[in-house]
């Protein structure tokens, strides 16, 4: 594992702020394992661990909205990346709005869609939710969040 840390700490990618419900449950967490995983049929997919909130939402919820944040909203990535929805509100803290399917959509994101859940697959510490793009919003396009800006960040749900 120690050489492959050495490989990984060079690694940089956006990082995401992925938003479920349930209707009456609303939750959200930083998310750095994620891509789109094919061209046709178009799907993206998602990987969150079993030890946070949203996970336990998200398993729950037909659809996913999944946020690219810009560079300057690290205070979103510390919300949604460290803290836990066991503790804090992070709606009653985020500016955000009712998307598709009830689904919360982040004030401020660079970009965001929503993704209609087709699988869920265990992998893990995290399960892997393969989306369907069903609605999509470009608000800006500036640069986004990447890993290495929220190394900072302790998780709200360490492993």
């Amino acid at each position: 594992m120690g050489q492959f840390d050495s490989f990984a700490a060079l690694l940089d990618y956006p990082v995401y702020v992925v938003t479920a419900t349930t209707g009456r449950e609303h939750a959200g967490c930083l998310v750095g394992f994620a891509g789109q995983c094919s061209i046709q049929p178009l799907r993206f997919a998602v990987w969150i661990s079993k030890a946070n909130r949203t996970y336990a939402v998200a398993s729950r919820s037909p659809v996913l909205v999944v946020h690219l944040l810009p560079t300057r909203r690290h205070d979103l990535a510390e919300l949604f990346g460290g803290r836990t929805g066991d503790d804090v509100d992070k709606f009653a803290v985020a500016a955000w709005e009712v998307g598709p399917y009830g689904v919360p959509v982040l004030e401020g994101a660079v970009a965001w869609f929503a993704g209609r859940v087709l699988d869920r697959v265990d992998w893990g510490d995290h399960v892997g939710f393969l989306l369907e793009p069903i609605d999509t919003e470009a608000a800006s396009s500036g640069g986004s969040l990447t890993f290495q800006d929220v190394q900072d960040i302790d998780a709200g749900h360490p492993a």
